[in-house]
């Protein structure tokens, strides 16, 4: 049996969105295409792969097998085709980044914006998303996040320098409610939590004490997914909350936020941008790369 890998691309675009508008618009086609090309797709197969409603779109499951099997290898397939086309071209097309919210000194423009000057036939999609993330199987080329977290079969290349992470509050907050002394006083405190997506626990924040890494799970009076609102939250007097010391930096040197607990908040090794490990890479990614390197040269 053979099979039209358009039509197999189609499938996997609306089960990985779950909708045939997002996948028609992704894919640039109308969304009667795209019904055409699941109905052929299922008639050649003999088998249901979704099930629709007026609202939503599931798989079925044998549409979760072929998911399963059909997006790694369509992302092999374009990344091979890329790597054969481009081998000897320069940097140029689009460069799919899947980047954590909070690695700062990535996203906070300048890195990103030279490496546009130096290479302007490169076009740049960022995705900041800070859920876990299959690089390979959504057709991503690179992402960044901390290397604890990136699976061991990634090439990673470091981005930043080594991170911490710590506990901040507004002068007017320890002011009117003093500093906790030590990680355990943040029961009697008010705390602004993060959360990566609904349904989660929140962060447990972490410290370490004489060699021994412990977490507090805080019982936040305020919780959101979005690192800022913390920020102004927090500068607007409502609380303590935990982060990046790289992203907070430029409210702490205004003086509208002041850390504590500092000496709770060790070091770790930072971000890294990873990338699957292939001989022939994209010229474009490629390029990402040296360029990372370069910063982190002149940064060191």
């Amino acid at each position: 049996m053979s099979f039209d890998l358009n039509t197999l691309a189609t499938f996997v675009a609306v089960a990985e969105a779950r909708s045939f508008r997002a996948a028609s618009d992704q894919l640039g086609v109308t969304r009667s295409a795209v019904s055409q090309a699941i109905r052929k797709l299922e008639g050649e197969l003999g088998v249901a792969l979704l099930q629709r409603t007026t609202r939503s779109v599931s798989l079925t499951e044998a549409g979760e097998r072929l998911l399963a099997s059909a997006a790694p290898a369509l992302a092999e397939m374009r990344s091979a085709a890329a790597a054969v086309s481009d081998r000897d071209s320069r940097p140029a097309g689009l460069l799919r980044l899947v980047v954590s919210s909070i690695a700062e000194r990535f996203i906070a423009g300048p890195l990103l914006a030279s490496f546009r000057d130096a290479h302007p036939d490169v076009r740049l999609d960022v995705f900041v998303s800070d859920t876990p993330f299959d690089i390979v199987a959504q057709g991503y080329d690179a992402g960044v996040r901390l290397g604890e977290v990136i699976e061991q079969d990634m090439v990673a290349v470091p981005v930043s320098a080594p991170q911490r992470q710590m506990v901040v509050a507004a002068p007017a907050y320890l002011e009117r409610f003093g500093a906790p002394a030590h990680p355990r006083d943040l029961a009697d405190h008010r705390c602004i939590g993060w959360r990566p997506a609904p349904g989660v626990a929140p962060y447990r924040w972490e410290f370490a004490e004489g060699g021994r890494e412990f977490d507090v799970a805080v019982d936040p009076e305020v919780t959101t997914n979005d690192m800022w609102l913390m920020i102004r939250m927090a500068c607007a007097g409502a609380g303590l909350t935990f982060g990046m010391a790289d992203t907070f930096r430029p409210w702490i040197e205004r003086g509208e936020l002041t850390p504590v607990l500092e000496d709770f908040s060790p070091t770790f090794p930072g971000f890294f941008l990873y990338f699957p490990s292939r001989r022939n890479l994209a010229p474009k990614l490629r390029a990402l790369i040296d360029h990372v390197r370069e910063d982190r040269r002149r940064s060191s």
